[in-house]
């Protein structure tokens, strides 16, 4: 039984650790397709009824929305440049749903991304993706002032 128990655990540990490598993998070939402008290679890696957020507070997109914001871009021949500078996968108990956090080298520099991933008939699919801009604490007031006309126009409209 000792056995059984322990075969259970390590077979356990040996596939999660195998959806993690597969996980970053997945990111890493989603962020190159966006640098070589790989359309298909980049929307396919996203589920179908995915959610992508961007830095910009409007930038609230389901799937067929961000094709639309993105696909010039893609058509232009290139997207955006994003590799991964730390990144942390955790996976659920049962298998089927994981989570990121990730650091990114940007033309941004250095930004955060985040997101779930759901197992669909044992592929990987994004099901949310969120980008944000870091900020040096140190530099927090200053960055306020220069967004404050902007945001506090759409704050205005928001409340409404």
């Amino acid at each position: 039984m000792k056995k059984l128990l322990l075969l259970l655990v390590l077979t356990t540990q040996f596939t999660v650790a195998q959806d993690k490598q597969t996980i970053n993998t997945l990111l890493n070939n989603w962020h190159k397709a966006a640098a070589e402008a790989n359309f298909e290679n980049y929307f396919n890696t996203l589920h179908d009824d995915s959610i992508y957020i961007g830095t910009d507070a409007t930038e609230n997109w389901t799937k067929p929305q961000f094709i639309a914001f993105a696909k010039p871009y893609f058509d232009k021949g290139r997207a955006w440049s994003f590799t991964a500078l730390e990144r942390n996968i955790y996976i659920s108990k049962d298998g089927k749903t994981a989570w990121f956090d990730e650091l990114l080298n940007t033309q941004m520099k250095i930004c955060r991304g985040s997101g779930v991933l759901i197992k669909v008939k044992k592929q990987w699919k994004i099901k949310h993706y969120v980008l944000s801009m870091t900020i040096p604490n140190d530099n927090t007031n200053e960055v306020v002032k220069t967004k404050a006309p902007i945001e506090d126009a759409l704050i205005g409209k928001m409340k409404k």
